[in-house]
């Protein structure tokens, strides 16, 4: 368990990577500590107030610059201190030393962002988006973890905390009175909070799928028969030779994953084995991965060998059979007319911008679009069709990226839902207030108003040592 009473310290960058290393305090003795290690021309650190940079020496050591901070105008919210040093190996072991001999211990992973949250200066859903900002490696994962960061995500989740707060008062306040059978929560008030409430937590954790690939990376899975050109599709799209290619059927026998930014999107690209009657057992295990690729992608890649003598007919009949795999509501499937630069099949199907399908009375539109792999003709409008297969999404709202927040905004619609079903079947009001207080605990255990010392070890222990 963390001791807030304890000065820590840790380097906040990796050793030896470049120029400069930045060494980090904080705590009740950051002044005293750094005064005892560092020694400065003019006054010392306990001297000097927030916001102020000091030039100074680590005798025998090195020169340094120590950015200072005052509580509660820190970070952390405490006496913090920033020690610039050179980059090397030695220089920061031995300053770590120092400082441990001067009083400090070394931090524990998460401990700064951890003791920020304790004190008050970030809540735990913009805490977990610290982490989140340092690992982006694209534009929208970045855009996604600061709007988290900035707090607009938890603004929305304790308001409808509020208002659920406001709720169960109300329905403890019925159970003070119970004898006199008084209602101070109007009941079609009730209903139609519940119902809005109920639906503002479905969407959000509905949102966690797209939310979490952008973050983890859009998943993509590129089938089609064997041959069809998926290898090739993939190399192309990574500008990398990554997957086997070779004129013999069946040579990708399992998934093959990499990823790429592409528009300030990351996306997850699956390479799968090609879709046709397995020829031996390790074929056969292959084509089930495929299968099981497709159903967790957000975009299905079905590529068309349009090369080959198959007529308009039998290209439908492929397009149908990848189709029925799919489910529209969350995924999209873009076809691929693949190798148009040796086409040999009838122009009316190249040329076929999209195939409208009917499932269950409902039809489906699917594009096409013309390409070559080898060549790259028409990679570029690949490239704009990924980005807008997610783009038009990606930023409507509020998205949920953290799978613990996603069960937790889940277990609240549930808790909502059973208030709502005991409203019409009449239950008693403490079985209703019951009810309503999971809700809101659920609510409470993403932002950190209800949490334990055990959820926290386990968050911030996936941090880095320096945050």
């Amino acid at each position: 368990m963390t001791n807030l009473f304890d000065t820590i310290c840790a380097p906040a960058t990796p050793v030896g990577t470049g120029a400069i290393s930045l060494i980090r305090v904080s705590g009740p003795d950051t002044m005293a500590a750094v005064d005892r290690v560092v020694r400065f021309k003019r006054s010392t650190a306990s001297q000097a107030p927030g916001y102020t940079l000091k030039y100074g020496t680590v005798e025998g050591l090195d020169d340094v610059l120590v950015a200072l901070f005052r509580a509660p105008n820190s970070y952390t919210g405490e006496d913090a201190a920033e020690i610039s040093c050179h980059a090397s190996p030695f220089i920061v072991s031995t300053l770590l030393e120092r400082l441990a001999d001067a009083g400090c211990r070394l931090a524990e992973p998460g401990e700064f962002t951890r003791r920020a949250f304790l004190n008050g200066k970030m809540d735990l859903a913009q805490a977990e988006a610290v982490a989140d900002v340092i690992a982006s490696s694209s534009s929208a994962q970045h855009r996604v973890a600061m709007s988290q960061l900035r707090g607009g995500y938890s603004a929305e989740l304790r308001a409808l905390r509020k208002q659920l707060l406001e709720l169960s008062a109300l329905l403890e306040l019925e159970l003070d009175f119970s004898e006199e059978e008084v209602e101070f929560a109007e009941r079609s008030r009730l209903r139609a909070l519940l119902d809005t409430a109920c639906s503002h937590c479905r969407q959000l954790a509905d949102s966690f799928r797209l939310g979490n690939a952008i973050r983890n990376g859009v998943p993509v899975a590129i089938v089609g028969a064997p041959n069809s050109g998926k290898s090739t599709l993939l190399n192309a799209l990574l500008q990398d030779d990554r997957a086997i290619v070779s004129d013999i059927p069946g040579t990708t026998r399992d998934t093959v994953e990499e990823t790429c930014v592409i528009g300030g999107v990351l996306f997850r690209f699956i390479d799968t084995a090609g879709i046709r009657s397995a020829s031996d057992e390790i074929e056969r295990l292959g084509i089930e991965r495929t299968f099981r690729k497709i159903s967790e992608a957000d975009i299905v890649l079905g590529v068309i060998d349009t090369a080959s003598d198959s007529s308009r007919e039998a290209v439908g009949r492929t397009v149908r059979d990848m189709a029925e795999r799919i489910d529209f509501r969350q995924q999209k499937l873009l076809v691929l007319a693949n190798k148009c630069d040796i086409s040999r099949l009838n122009k009316k199907v190249t040329e076929c911008d999209r195939f409208v399908l009917s499932f269950d009375n409902k039809s489906i539109t699917i594009p096409v679009l013309e390409i070559s792999a080898k060549t790259g003709s028409g990679l570029e409008k690949l490239r704009s069709a990924l980005i807008s297969a997610v783009g038009n999404r990606a930023f409507e709202g509020t998205l949920v990226t953290n799978a613990r927040h996603a069960t937790a905004l889940r277990e609240a619609s549930a808790s909502l839902s059973a208030v709502s079903d005991g409203l019409d079947r009449g239950l008693p009001t403490d079985l209703l207030a019951e009810d309503l207080r999971a809700a809101t605990a659920s609510i409470g255990t993403i932002t950190g108003e209800i949490t334990s010392d055990e959820v926290l070890g386990e968050i911030f222990s996936r941090f880095c040592i320096g945050k």
